[in-house]
């Protein structure tokens, strides 16, 4: 088969070809449109901004705003290739402010659809309008136009069939048009939104200044189990604030299908930012879940390049692990306080520290269940004897504890309590297993974990290979309470262990940590996967299922949990306690009804 011969003549495209090659890179879709529109009118000062799409927005994309307008001698400049109001030199490159600013995307899509644009400024008696079709561009001609601007879009892609014919189907293409739409949205509380498809309302959002409105803003927009089950962050350092809402890890997701993180107003999704804000939640987000959350970037323009990506959904930081490390800390700090009562006035009480667990706690000395035989009332007094809280006089339901006072457990599984609001569930060892894992990581982070020396070393089995690992790594070990030699070959001796561990498995403890450094790799630091270590030992030194606790250690662990950070949930992700109101136990025996 004859090779085809190509002209190697260098010659200049036409500007039409030019500009639907650009389209490429800039227009994917009718949501592309959309996005590149409204942030237009973001940027003209709009204070309302009105969206109609027809057939998803394959035959119509309109967008109508009360901006600032364009003057009708720069219609036509609008949509030429590289014109714009947004940047003048190589300095406002650099420090960005605008979402707009290369000039492309009005002469982008007027080369693949037909285009309209009408507007008005304060300073024009009547409103002006032009349109594109071809690469033609018409005079501009007197328009009924309020102040503003008016850019209709209509039969995307009519002109070039390869592109239309990867159009997905009307409800697809909506679905992606309606989800920028709400992202623009949630990035803009200011700003006044409406949503219209094929000639039907399907969304208002008033501008929203107070808090409530904000509220109710993002309780339409994402739904209420994520208003609901959010926790609001502030925070300022390195020239950087963060603010918004992070979803509770208890309402992770399973796809990253609700993160919505804005920089200087405007959307990225970035794999820096999505990495430091997972690793803010690594110490309480389940396995595979994602987070959901919120977030708003304040920075300096000059230390960011938005100039990174066609689309501008990526961005480049002049400093990188700064801005890694702060969005880490931030995120971090905002979940160590997801615990019970955080935010409310929990009064201190005397014998919050857990008391030792005996290997076989009874009740022995404890009064006895009641015999069967007894009237109700008595039963009643009888199990109030056995199970009563701590005789401590409140004034008030204020002075409850958050998780309130042990009332009794449930298979060796579960706490049951009582607060002012109603009954307290607790995951007991989920629970203790949280309050371990902090211990353990205040003390690790404070120069090592207090070892106590055992009475009799233990000789532990091993193959060559873990034992290589544990004498190479001895120092590691000796920091995390753990001093392991060497004794033979296949045999390692174990002479102390942290003290918070004393009742722990200790050879199953060793083996589980050495499993962790050998599958982390000879190469790797591990103190860079010391959390997960310390996890794991956590693990083994906490609560089993089925360990009977007294009533002074089960209030004991009540409040140690009110005290550590993290509380609400295990270092696996898994939620430590849960409520159920008084008016939820009336709706499930259907009282006052």
């Amino acid at each position: 088969m004859p090779i085809l011969q190509i002209p190697m003549t260098i010659r200049e495209l036409p500007v039409q070809l030019v500009n639907q090659i650009a389209a490429g890179e800039v227009v994917e879709r009718p949501a592309s449109v959309l996005k590149e529109l409204m942030e237009n009118s973001l940027d003209a000062g709009a204070r309302r901004i009105d969206v109609e799409l027809g057939q998803g927005g394959i035959k119509l994309v309109r967008v109508r705003d009360d901006g600032a307008g364009i003057p009708a001698p720069e219609l036509a400049l609008a949509v030429a290739r590289h014109a714009t109001s947004k940047i003048a030199s190589l300095d406002d490159l650099e420090h960005v402010v605008s979402l707009g600013f290369r000039g492309e995307a009005l002469p982008s899509i007027a080369s693949v659809s037909q285009l309209e644009m009408a507007s008005r400024t304060d300073a024009d008696e009547q409103g002006w309008g032009i349109r594109c079709s071809q690469g033609a561009v018409s005079q501009p001609e007197p328009v009924a136009h309020a102040r503003g601007t008016t850019v209709t879009v209509r039969d995307l892609f009519f002109n070039t069939p390869a592109r239309r014919k990867f159009l997905r189907t009307e409800r697809t293409e909506f679905g992606h048009s309606e989800r920028v739409f709400k992202r623009i949205a949630l990035g803009h509380f200011e700003v006044e939104f409406r949503l219209r498809h094929n000639q039907r309302e399907i969304l208002h959002l008033p501008a929203a200044g107070s808090d409530d409105e904000r509220q109710r803003r993002i309780a339409r927009v994402l739904g209420d189990v994520f208003a609901e089950n959010c926790l609001a962050i502030e925070h300022t350092g390195v020239g950087l604030t963060l603010s918004g809402w992070l979803g509770l890890p208890t309402s992770s997701r399973s796809q990253p299908d609700m993160q919505y993180f804005y920089l200087n107003g405007r959307m990225i999704r970035d794999k820096l930012v999505s990495h430091a804000i997972r690793q803010g939640y690594s110490d309480v987000l389940f396995h595979g879940r994602h987070p959901a959350y919120l977030l708003f970037l304040a920075m300096d323009p000059g230390l960011v390049d938005v100039n990174a990506h066609p689309t501008k959904h990526e961005v480049r930081f002049r400093d990188g692990r700064m801005a890694h490390g702060f969005l880490n800390r931030a995120v971090e700090a905002a979940l160590a306080e997801t615990r019970p009562g955080s935010g409310e006035s929990a009064p201190a009480v005397a014998g919050a520290e857990i008391l030792p667990l005996r290997p076989q706690q009874s009740f022995a000395g404890q009064a006895h269940q009641p015999a069967l035989g007894l009237q109700v009332r008595e039963q009643l007094q009888a199990y109030e004897q056995l199970y009563s809280p701590p005789s401590t006089n409140y004034e008030s339901e204020q002075d409850i504890p958050p998780l309130g006072y042990a009332l009794a457990q449930l298979s060796g599984v579960y706490v049951l309590a009582q607060n002012a609001d109603g009954l307290i569930i607790v995951d007991m060892h989920a629970a203790h297993e949280r309050v371990t894992y902090e211990r353990l990581k205040s003390q690790y982070q404070g120069g090592g974990l207090t070892a106590q020396p055992l009475l009799v070393p233990v000789t532990i089995a091993v193959s060559e290979g873990e034992a290589d690992a544990a004498e190479n790594h001895e120092s590691w070990f000796r920091s995390l309470g753990l001093e392991l030699s060497r004794s033979g070959p296949d045999r390692l001796s174990l002479r102390q262990i942290p003290a918070l561990l004393r009742n722990a498995d200790c050879e199953r403890l060793v083996r589980d940590v050495i499993a962790d450094l050998c599958e982390q790799g000879s190469s790797a630091r591990p103190e860079q996967h010391v959390n997960e270590v310390l996890a794991t030992m956590a693990c083994h030194g906490s609560i089993r299922a089925n360990r009977q606790l007294s009533i002074e250690e089960m209030n004991a662990l009540l409040r140690e949990m009110e005290k550590t950070e993290r509380g609400d949930q295990c270092n696996h992700g898994r939620p430590t306690w849960t409520r159920l109101t008084m008016q939820e136990l009336d709706r499930l025996f259907l009282r006052g009804q």
